[in-house]
């Protein structure tokens, strides 16, 4: 499971509009005409980097991720070199639209990053520091799985230009690992983290709960265990059960509702004693730690997706655009060295920014300023008024003459709080 993903609406909003025909996805032209937004200012600009194969398809992942063993003949390796021609193919044919910008932060996900070579790594945040102006203080992000394979590799991706590694750990418990199908068990996951907490000076664990058969005893034990490490940021989810997976044609038996619950209310409490804040929905950090790439997403900041299935969210002076790439690997390595990687150019449309911003920020403890709305959508207040005044009614939201943010009600029924700015 992918710790760090932009969150967008799935399968985009009633009325997107894709470019025209006969402007080509990359036609700065197109997206700088004039428009009904007024950007002011253009957001901070993250790359995330798609690489898409994996040892083994989990039943409850639906990401665009591909079993390598799946689709190639055996023992064929990766075709690692040609994917990284296509990944710089891509991400030159998509300099026009973020010309002159820094680049803040890279997260390389998937998939499985950590299949790939620390060569084929290193090789890949060379190109992208040849064609961008990569941030000298650039956060870097890899994801990784705990098997020993990947582990033995840690060091030498941090040598490579990895700052931060994201371990997708899930449970120390042998028995909810098998029933999430993951390949690594709980010594190989004891021994990934403490590689990584050896190897790297900050990295992210992540983690779920409201597993199959756990009960509070069991999640309190996958914390307790975590926190044993001293890790600097944890990423914790409900497992919930995703359209088009396994465990959607073939649900798994969960933990009722009142116990996922204490579930949540046990893991906040034991990674605070343990000096890590909660300051996103899903997200614990100590001071100093919190994932930057992460928070541009929440706080609807800009990021230019590239790799298999990638999308992106760009801002221009009077519009705010979402390329999308094709999502079949081969495909993709086909059309990106072609020129042409993106299946669809959408436009957001002025009555859906409100909710596409809400979608976001209001996963954040610390909420957002009106001001940083107004810079992000190009919109005034008055677009959202009428929402704040009913989710502040419900006691979803308080408010100040410059922010909101959630109350710990909000935080609790954080969809119902969205749903509030969503464009009839």
């Amino acid at each position: 499971m992918s710790a760090e993903q932009p969150v967008s609406w799935p399968g985009g909003l009633p009325g997107q509009r894709a470019a025209t025909p006969d402007a080509p996805w990359n036609d700065v032209r197109h997206w700088m005409r004039p428009g009904t937004l007024q950007l002011q200012s253009l957001p901070p600009l993250s790359l995330y980097i798609h690489l898409p194969w994996c040892l083994k398809k989990c039943p409850y992942c639906d990401f665009n991720s591909h079993e390598w063993s799946a689709t190639s003949e055996p023992g064929q390796p990766l075709p690692e070199s040609r994917y990284l021609d296509a990944l710089r193919a891509d991400l030159e044919f998509s300099l026009p639209l973020i010309w002159g910008r820094t680049v803040h932060s890279v997260f390389i996900g998937g998939g499985t990053p950590s299949l790939f070579s620390p060569g084929s790594i290193d090789r890949l945040l060379g190109d992208v520091r040849a064609l961008l102006r990569l941030d000298a203080d650039a956060e870097i992000t890899l994801e990784a799985n705990p098997g020993t394979f990947e582990k033995d590799r840690f060091r030498a991706f941090r040598a490579s230009g990895v700052t931060r590694l994201s371990i997708g750990v899930q449970s120390f418990n042998d028995v909810h690992l098998k029933a999430l199908g993951r390949v690594h068990d709980r010594d190989q996951a004891m021994a990934a983290v403490e590689e990584a907490a050896q190897a790297f000076d900050t990295f992210n664990l992540d983690l779920m709960y409201a597993l199959p058969g756990q009960t509070l005893a069991d999640c309190e034990a996958d914390v307790r265990t975590a926190l044993s490490f001293a890790p600097p940021h944890i990423s914790i989810y409900h497992l919930t059960l995703e359209p088009n997976t396994y465990f959607a044609k073939y649900p798994p038996a969960l933990p009722p509702e009142d116990e996922a619950w204490d579930m949540l209310d046990r893991i906040t409490e034991l990674t605070g004693e343990a000096g890590l804040q909660r300051y996103e929905v899903s997200a614990y950090a100590r001071a100093g730690h919190r994932s930057w790439h992460n928070t541009n997403y929440w706080q609807f900041g800009d990021y230019l997706g590239i790799g298999a299935g990638a999308h992106s969210k760009l801002s221009f002076a009077h519009r705010v655009g979402r390329p999308v790439r094709v999502r079949e690997p081969r495909l993709y390595m086909e059309r990106a060295l072609a020129g042409n990687a993106v299946v669809s150019a959408d436009e957001v449309p002025r009555k859906a920014l409100p909710f596409e911003f809400m979608l976001n920020a209001l996963r954040l403890k610390e909420g957002f300023s009106l001001q940083q709305f107004m810079e992000r959508t190009g919109l005034p207040l008055s677009s959202i008024e009428a929402g704040l005044a009913v989710a502040a009614q419900k006691g979803l939201i308080e408010r100040d003459a410059a922010r909101v943010w959630p109350t710990d009600r909000g935080f609790d029924f954080l969809s119902d709080l969205q749903e509030i700015f969503l464009a009839d």
